[in-house]
């Protein structure tokens, strides 16, 4: 089971679809996520201390506990990562010594469409992922208008996952 969060619409969707679209040709079974879909609250302590963990934190926790593996999409913003992701992490740490079943020990694989560059989300990301747990593959995606989507690197990459 892989879990592929996506951290925002347009060229990081139709590249997450193409991921969930080639795990089904290596026979893994995926589940895409969409992180703008789940209109979180921005994580603060005091949001939490008001309002408690959404059930849509714990959907998301049990999702990725459930899954065998991650593929984290996510464009650049501003030389780092997008903050929805960031705040999706920050709810699913706060909710329950459980957390990081979620992520550790996980095979992870990174990608992005950028209108920049992208290799700054894909350093923030391994960075960010690393530190939590999962297994960021040493490989990586990054498209962008001038660069598709490399399917034999893909491929090497799902076969990682498996």
């Amino acid at each position: 089971k892989v879990a592929v969060l996506v951290a925002s619409k347009g060229k990081n969707l139709e590249l997450a679809r193409s991921v969930v679209s080639k795990c089904e040709e290596h026979n893994l079974l995926a589940s895409l996520i969409v992180l703008d879909d789940l209109s979180l609250s921005l994580y603060s302590t005091k949001i939490q201390e008001e309002e408690g963990i959404s059930e849509k934190v714990e959907e998301l926790k049990k999702s990725l506990v459930a899954s065998d593996a991650l593929v984290v999409i996510s464009p650049e913003y501003n030389g780092g990562v997008a903050p929805v992701l960031s705040n999706a992490i920050a709810w699913i740490s706060v909710s329950g010594k459980d957390w990081r079943e979620a992520f550790n020990e996980k095979p992870c694989l990174i990608a992005t469409h950028s209108g920049g560059g992208g290799s700054h989300a894909l350093m923030g990301l391994r960075s960010q992922l690393s530190y939590i747990g999962a297994n960021v593959l040493g490989r990586q995606i990054l498209t962008n208008y001038n660069k598709e989507l490399n399917i034999e690197s893909l491929d090497a990459c799902l076969k990682q996952l498996s």
